[in-house]
């Protein structure tokens, strides 16, 4: 039996010092990469931006001064361009301003959105002629379309009624745009609002999708398949944070859907991160309570992405997480935590700690066929983000996850194992480097093109030389790798 294995094929590193910092990377799929950072330079703000090739190359080096009242939300690629979003940073103005960069050439243009309402943007899309930037305003969900033909922008017609959640911004090869926002009906239950756009920002259409009796939605994503037909996968509780379990909608062209509900204790392998003994006694616990008719209630707080086409049949991961809390007075000291009496103050937020991940396979009509999962060992962060990533390929699906220096997988094949969780170190630029998952200070993994994926941070290395002699570097650091 052969076994599976990370190829790690080559690294890109950028030593640090005080003046060098918030180092972002975006792919440029078989282009190559683009990294960009913000950093002070003679008082003036400046982003500097590096163009990669696939072999990990510097191709052109490019310093832009900015405004120093802007400050850098996120950025998105379409047809081999980069935008990146800024927003000023007084809250008496509320425009923003998008810059985009020719990745060939390293010419640049700004377009200033106009905006009379002002908010922090969340999400950040591009179509084929427009930008369409979403937020919130008094916990309302707002969306503005700008237009780079007219260089006008609006705020989208349909929302500011009701408090909402704004779950995802779709967008769609023709230009279109769906907008999916969980909020309250008249009868106060959590439904899902699928707002259609046409590329200039007319409304088009909007489904609503109600979920059963008891029943609330809490978070969904939306995709359309063939035939202008819509796939909606999310998931659903009896209150409005915690989830019991996973929603498929199956939506026809005139609004017509139904809806298949899968209690988490439905599902066949969603407690098989836990340990054996546990693992046991809760499945153990669930066959009683069927066997005596009555109801089984798992909560799980549950981050879902998108939905994505795999064969004749699609697929939705999520990750399952909890927050962690601290008392102040108790702060780390070499590992441990010590107390302070000094310090008076309640419990405050600390981390949001990872479980682990769940994957399902439905076909259009939105029925389950089959499930698996991949557990997170000790993974945690400061903001929810998707630690997991999918390759699929026509015999398997490989699941990745970068965390601490150590690069983890598993292969599944629908509901089955064909390889259980392995573990990598993340390769240094040298033999005799030395670096532990406690010398990384940040990481991140991403899909990059084809079967090729790039992980970057900031990680320090410590490299001995001669006898006893350590000489230690902090980098910025770039590793290409695949899995074969």
């Amino acid at each position: 039996m052969s076994f599976a294995q990370v190829n790690q094929i080559s690294r890109f590193e950028i030593p640090q010092d005080e003046n060098t910092n918030d180092y972002r990377v975006i792919s440029l799929e078989d282009k190559g990469l683009l990294v960009y950072r913000r950093y002070f330079n003679k008082g003036y703000i400046s982003l500097e931006i590096t163009r990669m090739d696939t072999t990990l190359q510097k191709q052109w080096v490019g310093i832009i001064t900015l405004d120093n009242s802007l400050s850098m939300q996120q950025a998105r690629v379409s047809n081999g361009n980069v935008f990146i979003l800024f927003k000023q940073r007084n809250s008496a103005k509320s425009d923003f301003q998008v810059l985009e960069i020719n990745c060939d050439t390293g010419a640049y243009d700004y377009h200033l959105v106009s905006n009379a309402i002002p908010f922090n943007p969340s999400e950040f899309i591009i179509t084929q002629n427009a930008a369409w930037i979403g937020g919130y305003f008094n916990y309302r969900p707002v969306i503005v379309h700008y237009n780079f033909n007219t260089q006008t922008s609006k705020a989208l017609p349909g929302f500011f009624n009701e408090p909402g959640e704004l779950n995802q911004l779709k967008a769609y090869t023709n230009g279109s745009v769906d907008v999916v926002v969980i909020a309250k009906n008249l009868e106060r239950k959590k439904c899902l609002w699928i707002r259609n756009y046409n590329p200039e920002g007319n409304l088009i259409k909007t489904t609503v999708i109600e979920p059963e009796a008891k029943k609330n939605f809490i978070y969904g994503r939306s995709v359309k398949i063939q035939n202008d037909e819509q796939i909606v996968g999310g998931v659903y509780g009896r209150n409005t944070e915690y989830s019991r379990g996973l929603f498929i909608a199956s939506v026809n062209p005139y609004g017509e859907y139904s809806v298949n509900y899968y209690n988490f204790a439905d599902l066949s392998n969603f407690f098989n991160y836990m340990k054996d003994d546990k693992q046991r006694r809760v499945k153990n616990r669930i066959e009683r309570r069927k066997v005596n008719g009555k109801k089984i209630k798992f909560n799980y707080r549950f981050l879902v992405h998108d939905i994505i086409p795999y064969g004749n049949q699609y697929i939705l991961l999520g990750e399952a997480f909890y927050p962690t809390y601290i008392y102040p007075a108790y702060y780390k000291n070499f590992q441990r935590f010590a107390y302070d009496p000094r310090i008076k103050s309640d419990i405050i937020f600390d981390e949001f700690q990872y479980t682990h991940a769940m994957i399902i396979g439905f076909n259009k009509e939105g029925k389950l066929t089959w499930d698996n999962s991949f557990e997170l060992n000790d993974v945690k962060a400061r903001e929810l983000t998707q630690f997991v990533k999918i390759q699929t390929e026509q015999s398997r699906i490989v699941l990745l996850y970068l965390f601490q220096n150590q690069i983890r997988s598993k292969i599944i094949k629908d509901s089955k194992v064909l390889e259980g969780l392995t573990q990598e170190e993340m390769k240094t630029k040298y033999k005799s480097d030395e670096s532990n998952g406690l010398d990384t200070e940040t990481s991140h993994l991403d899909h990059w093109y084809k079967n090729y994926f790039f992980a970057y941070g900031i990680q320090n290395v410590k490299n001995l030389t001669e006898g006893d002699v350590s000489l230690h570097r902090k980098v910025f650091f770039i590793n290409k790798l695949n899995y074969k």
